[in-house]
């Protein structure tokens, strides 16, 4: 069997040799050649050797055999994705779509070296650059998270890559069973039990089955595996398939079809058996959530063969529910989509793209299979006997291959988006149900909500309205009170600054040291301005009484940012701590100074340089010089997730409006986003300069850069979309009001920028 797979081999080398691409058959004369080399066409169960070439302007692969058509071109212009494959446990595959979300490619070529494969998705890679933004997993599942993609096409995403391919059968894409329920008349989606239980494999849903195999998994030798078959193999693929791919089956098969009663008849008998059966575990194929329902139906008129009660196998019997095949598959796509689904579908991602797919959380969740279905179980390169080898082969791609692991830390959830979203600014919420609106009243909340909305749609007509230049140095901090006639600044000149808007002139100007001042916040009331000093203090200043009120000797270095919530005031500095303090106001009249409670310390191993807390107040998070974020929980004084963000010093950082995602932007040129449950990275955005300062919605930013200006962001698509020209230096700082649709900036241009919305 080896000997004879290396002599077709050797005599396709032979004639790949002595033939060479057919330069005619460009589409233009002045097309330059970048590349040529032999590869293969990959199809499901079928390989077509032939020749590769790449221009300037094309992809063309001409088949030695001129199958399917002397020459397949593909215009760079419109390639939308493409991926480096794993084909035949080698990573020899590159598959090219010119599509975002179809599940099938456009061509999938194998090549017989791992240089060839890298230089040409080089190429086209270099290509598309400029076109088409690259998606990872982490990218993919931001625009999950927030509700921009489906159910469907995060899966088909993920399939993509982690391998599968519906050109090949051993990796083809793996989709979950969601629907349990095969017998009701009526299929009631608002009902948790008609719903798989998606936090575990499919082998582990029968308690009774499991007990079994896991009473052998204890007595089996090393190496130790729960069970016997996969959840995905082209034998499973095809017994879906059967109807519409009756060839792939009678190639698999040599020339048969499966016994009548292990064909696919029925759609409750299918699912009883991957629940009961000895060795059944399979899940789904793609096929089920989509719009073509022809697999289900024997339009081809084959003779499948007649079961043992002596019906002939036809269409696949539906359960009451559906009225017809179309009709499965459109409820099939609702159960997808589904706000149970949504709820629980990373519980599944874990189990097949991620965490618990390998070691000992795979072993707690029941997910242990043969070791030679898993990447690197074997190195196909270590044998020398061709005849083990091709045996070895074969077996690995007929038994099913385990995806690659996409995840190694747990999925986050979906945002499921609840009926009434939290105000940006309300430091705790009550639910709808505490607080009823009576029919005729309008929710100001509401109102607020839209306005915001309204206000991020339309950020790029954000306009210069004024500019002053009322300091010495850059300036670090702005605060504005509620009414927004006078605005407080402080800079590096080492001064406090009160701007009136109205009469366009500094009102007071304080000094409170010598050294520079960090930031400035107004404490509740507008009565209060507090100043952070590179002299290791915070400075209290009254407004009323236009003098220095307290001094909050808190630090061993100086204060980089303050924060002020529900009575507490939180310090970062780089005497690599941040502090939680609680202020206790003067008991008498004629004693107005404050008493301050170190409530927590929250150590760090560098300087801290910026921190933000969530609307709850329960969660800060933390950027260091190193680059590093922290993310705390505040009220255990306890770390949740410590991730080394950036190279060099993390300059901004601040939650979304729902507390779910951290962003922050360093001195290495990119944005980060952190899912705050998990403390996964889940989106990196590489810019052009540093952003210094930045405000967001959760989808959009409005970032200060290193030169002056200010960028609008659409992060899901990871671009610029808007450039408006600002200071001549470094955006220092930024100030934006609630309705988002006024904000001021400070640069190192000493000047201030007031900016307005232009609807």
């Amino acid at each position: 069997m080896g000997d004879q797979a290396a002599m077709i081999t050797a005599i396709l080398q032979s004639r790949l040799a002595r033939t060479s691409f057919d330069k005619n058959r460009f589409q233009s004369i002045s097309e330059t050649l970048n590349m040529e080399c032999k590869a293969e066409m990959v199809t499901p169960l079928v390989t077509n050797p032939g020749h590769v070439c790449v221009t300037d302007a094309n992809l063309y692969f001409q088949p030695l055999n001129g199958y399917p058509k002397p020459v397949v071109q593909i215009t760079l212009q419109n390639v939308r994705r493409i991926y480096k494959r794993r084909h035949g446990l080698m990573p020899l595959g590159l598959e090219v779509f010119c599509t975002e979300n179809d599940l099938c490619s456009d061509i999938y070529l194998k090549f017989y070296n791992y240089q060839d494969r890298d230089e040409l998705y080089f190429l086209i890679a270099t290509y598309i650059e400029n076109h088409v933004t690259e998606h990872t997993a982490e990218s993919y599942m931001l625009q999950w998270q927030r509700g921009h993609i489906s159910n469907y096409q995060y899966l088909l995403h993920l399939n993509n890559l982690a391998d599968r391919s519906c050109n090949d059968l051993s990796q083809y894409p793996v989709f979950p069973w969601i629907i349990a329920d095969y017998s009701s008349s009526v299929l009631d989606l608002t009902k948790p039990e008609t719903f798989r239980d998606l936090s575990k494999p499919i082998g582990a849903l029968n308690k009774e089955r499991l007990d079994r195999l896991l009473t052998r998994y204890q007595e089996m030798p090393e190496p130790k595996f729960m069970y016997g078959s996969h959840y995905s193999s082209p034998g499973y693929v095809l017994f879906y398939l059967v109807r519409v791919a009756p060839e792939y089956m009678l190639c698999l098969q040599n020339g048969k079809f499966d016994h009548a009663d292990r064909m696919f008849n029925s759609l409750a008998e299918t699912w009883k058996n991957c629940l009961d059966g000895a060795t059944d575990f399979k899940e789904l194929i793609p096929e089920f959530y989509e719009n073509d329902s022809s697999f289900l139906v024997n339009s081809l008129k084959l003779d499948l063969g007649k079961r043992q009660g002596g019906k002939m196998v036809e269409d696949v019997e539906l359960p009451p529910w559906a009225s017809g095949p179309d009709d499965f598959l459109q409820k099939s796509q609702e159960a997808l989509e589904s706000q149970y689904v949504s709820e629980h579908l990373h519980e599944w991602i874990d189990i097949i793209f991620g965490c618990k797919q390998k070691g000992s959380e795979a072993v707690a969740a029941h997910n242990v299979f043969h070791p030679l279905t898993y990447e690197g179980g074997v190195d196909l390169n270590s044998i020398m006997d061709p005849n083990e080898k091709v045996a070895l082969l074969t077996q690995i791609l007929e038994f099913g291959q385990t995806p690659k692991q996409l995840f190694t830390v747990p999925h986050p959830r979906r945002i499921i988006p609840k009926l009434k979203s939290l105000s940006r600014t309300s430091s705790h919420s009550v639910s709808i149900t505490e607080s009823p609106v009576s029919p005729n009243e309008e929710s100001f909340e509401d109102l607020t909500e839209e306005s915001i909305t309204l206000a991020w749609n339309n950020i790029a007509k954000l306009k210069l309205d004024e500019q002053y230049k009322i300091h010495k140095e850059a300036i670090t901090g702005i605060a504005v009170t509620c009414n927004g006639s006078s605005v407080f600044t402080t800079s590096q000149d080492s001064t406090l600054k009160m701007f009136s808007k109205e009469s366009k002139t500094i009102q007071r100007s304080v000094s409170f040291s010598n050294m520079a001042l960090s930031s400035c916040l107004i404490l509740p009331g507008d009565t209060t301005v507090l100043s952070s000093s590179w002299d290791n203090h915070v400075y209290f200043y009254s407004i009323a009484f236009g003098r220095q009120q307290d001094i909050l000797m808190g630090h061993d270095d100086a204060v980089s940012k303050i924060c002020w919530r529900d009575g507490r005031l939180y310090s970062a500095s780089w005497d690599s701590t941040v502090k939680v303090w609680h202020c206790v106001p003067g008991e008498t009249l004629s004693n107005k100074k404050h008493r301050f409670e170190l409530l927590a310390e929250l150590e760090h191993d560098v300087s801290v340089n910026t921190i933000d807390l969530n609307a709850a107040n329960t969660i800060l998070a933390s950027g260091t010089k190193e680059g590093t974020i922290s993310v705390w929980d505040v009220t255990t004084a306890t770390v949740l997730h410590q991730l080394p963000c950036h190279s060099g010093t993390v300059f901004d950082a601040a939650f979304s409006p729902d507390s779910r995602h951290l962003l922050s932007t360093g001195e290495d040129c990119c944005f980060k986003v952190i899912d705050v449950q998990t403390g996964m990275l889940i989106s990196s955005v590489t810019t052009d300069e540093p952003q210094r300062c930045f405000k967001w919605d959760g989808n959009t930013i409005l970032s200060g850069s290193q030169s002056g200006e200010l960028l609008i962001w659409d992060l899901l698509g990871g671009k610029v979309t808007e450039r408006i020209k600002g200071h001549t230096g470094a955006v220092m700082s930024m100030w934006m009001n609630e309705q988002c649709n006024s904000v001021i900036t400070g640069g190192e241009d000493k000047q201030i920028m007031f900016w307005k919305l232009q609807y």
